[in-house]
């Protein structure tokens, strides 16, 4: 007996999966079923549908939403679900073919349309005929996507500040699933920003497919944008996210480096450090260009926390190019940083090209660079140890506070469990560092 069949009121699970620019996707999304009169579940197993929103970047992701759309289909088979809804960037990215693949699937809906896929949750829930694919008329552009259902806590959340990219990098499917760049206005951006602290949010994260190119097409520059936010008032910070190296715009140093609401962090994916592997991936630049890019930063901006992203086994990778690539992890330091596995993606201009690194080296040159920045990361947390740290409170667990240093973006860094604390989600406290846990964790707090 499905959930449906025992209450009046349609209830619809949203299960989400990929990055924090999907994330937003999944909140627009829960905002416009609401609206539409939807009772928004938090787990499919109380629900009478599911809506999957997928991920399509890279292998591993495009197989976890593959699964999970398997997994939501043997629920409705076995009558635990009425209904079956996939959207996001596996449907932008394979269209119509992915709907011959899952028959069974309800509704598939392409990326942009929040509204019309709602309404067809909506009708799909009261027994309504719908249609089965929904296409994206238009993508979404300069104005703002409408309210939000937050799914973080109020101690931070994700602001986009665009949508697509311009770049061509041979190993990417973005711009092909999201489109070129489109800036969304300086005054949309505020307006949504201005919501979130009405609401209570204290960490505005700024996410993009390329932030540093926002403002271009508008004749601005993201440090316009920074300022702007970080100028609206109340007691909030503001983390940059994405920030593409080429053509970084220099002024944004001045902001990280000298306004207190500004956090001295940056997240700047670079890829590789070897010239050859970057010619390669079509990225702008040389190694030497990644460096002095790098060096220029901690040069502006003392202390800065640099965060960054590696993709390993790229073809025409070699054993050189990764040790290049592990001195290059330990001379930055980068001990925030993701690393990717190199997965062969049909329709981008890498796919087909010579010199393929076999799984197997690939899998133990993925491992090298991780162990490689977790040294370094073990390493500069220890430092901390005996020092008292400023953390943000995002939640509670049984042992204790979690929270975040001004160092760590949420989600993707390294956390702060606070023991023998109290605190509110949103709170600042300033308290010593004890020790560090075994995934990198700084454990803070007094002995009990």
């Amino acid at each position: 007996m499905t959930r449906a069949s025992r209450d009046a009121a349609p209830s619809v699970a949203l299960v989400h999966l990929g990055c924090a620019r999907n994330l937003i996707d999944s909140e627009v999304l829960l905002g416009r079923l609401a609206e539409a009169g939807m009772v928004v579940a938090g787990d499919p197993d109380v629900a009478d549908i599911a809506v999957l929103n997928t991920c399509s970047f890279i292998g591993p992701a495009r197989a976890e939403s593959e699964a999970a759309v398997e997994e939501l289909l043997e629920r409705k088979r076995q009558g635990a679900l009425s209904g079956v809804v996939v959207a996001g960037c596996l449907v932008q990215r394979y269209k119509r073919k992915l709907a011959e693949r899952y028959p069974e699937v309800d509704v598939f809906a392409e990326i942009s349309d929040y509204r019309g896929l709602a309404d067809a949750v909506a009708k799909l829930s009261r027994g309504e005929k719908v249609p089965r694919y929904l296409e994206a008329v238009e993508r979404p552009g300069s104005r703002r996507e409408g309210a939000r259902l937050l799914s973080t806590p109020t101690s931070y959340a994700y602001l986009r500040i665009s949508h697509g990219c311009d770049h061509t990098c041979s190993f990417c499917a973005i711009p092909a699933i999201r489109g070129g760049h489109r800036s969304k206005t300086l005054e949309a951006v505020c307006e949504e920003a201005r919501e979130l602290l009405d609401f209570g949010v204290r960490e505005l994260v700024l996410v993009a497919e390329d932030s540093t190119a926002w403002g271009r097409d508008l004749g601005l520059e993201l440090p316009d944008l920074v300022g702007a936010l970080a100028e609206l008032e109340g007691e909030h910070v503001v983390r940059v996210m994405y920030a593409y190296p080429n053509r970084f715009p220099w002024r944004l140093t001045e902001l990280l480096r000298d306004h207190p609401r500004v956090l001295p962090y940056l997240d700047i994916p670079v890829q590789h450090a070897a010239t050859n592997v970057l010619r390669a991936m079509r990225r702008a630049g040389s190694g030497a260009d990644v460096r002095r890019i790098l060096d220029r930063l901690l040069e502006e901006v003392p202390g800065i926390s640099l965060r960054t992203t590696l993709l390993v086994g790229f073809p025409g990778e070699t054993d050189e190019d990764v040790l290049e690539l592990l001195e290059f992890v330990r001379t930055y330091r980068l001990g925030r940083m993701g690393a990717f596995p190199y997965s062969v993606e049909e329709g981008t201009p890498a796919f087909g090209a010579d010199g393929e690194v076999s799984p197997e080296a690939i899998a133990e040159r993925y491992e090298a660079v991780l162990a490689a920045r977790n040294d370094v990361l073990e390493a500069s947390q220890r430092e901390l140890v005996g020092s008292e740290v400023e953390v943000t409170i995002d939640g509670e667990t049984r042992f204790g506070l979690v929270g975040r240093t001004d160092r760590d973006a949420p989600e993707v860094d390294p956390m702060a469990v606070v023991r023998s604390a109290k605190g509110a989600v949103g709170e600042r406290l300033r308290v010593p560092v004890m020790d560090v846990d075994e995934d990198l964790n700084l454990v803070c707090g007094e002995e009990p």
